[in-house]
């Protein structure tokens, strides 16, 4: 007989009862974050402990609870049940910073709304990339509104429900003026796109409410 057989045989009597082998054995396996071995935990856990009959014992309490006790090779580890693995998905927010040409596309319309593409290009001066309009739209923070009663019948763009909610706005026309912008540190001190002049307060407050339909 070994030196090693000699002591767990004279160890059996001084070893844990099972329940507190099955509290190590659980222990063991949720602070490891690879699954753990028979032979690591025999090493880790008191000389005399039978972690082979406290694993199949866990194994069989764990049965139909949130996670599950699983032999992974030759290892063991807690895992989530299949059925609840929905749950652990984590939904991500992803900051998508705007290009100065969607900021200034985007402003346009939710002062201009109803604004078609033409008007969109005759304020800022440059033409509007499809691009431009297709993040606006994939963002779900613009859409396509009435057709013009003119020639052609352009399609228009307005400001989508998604956005005022972004911006706490219970509508378009709780639009901050030119002035408010300004004074947030929001706009330099040059005019807006299409306009020649900074408008006083009168004027803002007059030209937004002329801007919106309902």
């Amino acid at each position: 007989m070994t030196d090693r057989q000699e002591a767990v045989e004279q160890s059996l009597f001084a070893a844990p009862p099972m329940g507190e082998q099955e509290r190590m054995v659980e222990a063991i396996l949720f602070a490891s974050a690879e699954p753990v071995t028979l032979a690591q935990l025999i090493d880790r856990m008191p000389l005399g402990c039978d972690p082979a009959e406290a694993l199949v014992t866990l194994r069989r309490r764990f049965e139909g609870r949130g996670v599950n006790l699983i032999k992974v090779g030759e290892a063991w580890a807690f895992r989530t049940a299949p059925d609840l693995g929905h749950l652990m998905h984590k939904e991500a927010e992803e900051s998508r910073k705007l290009s100065r040409a969607a900021v200034e596309t985007l402003a346009i319309i939710a002062y201009h709304q109803p604004a078609t593409r033409a008007e969109i290009e005759e304020i800022r001066g440059v033409a509007v990339s499809r691009g431009t309009i297709d993040q606006l739209m994939e963002m779900d923070w613009i859409r396509l509104g009435r057709r013009r009663m003119t020639p052609g019948r352009p399609v228009t763009f307005v400001v989508t429900q998604t956005f005022l909610d972004h911006f706490g706005l219970e509508s378009a026309r709780d639009l901050p003026g030119v002035k408010e912008l300004r004074a947030a540190g929001l706009l330099d001190s040059r005019a807006m796109p299409g306009a020649d002049t900074p408008p006083d307060d009168e004027e803002t407050t007059t030209g937004q409410s002329e801007l919106f339909e309902d």
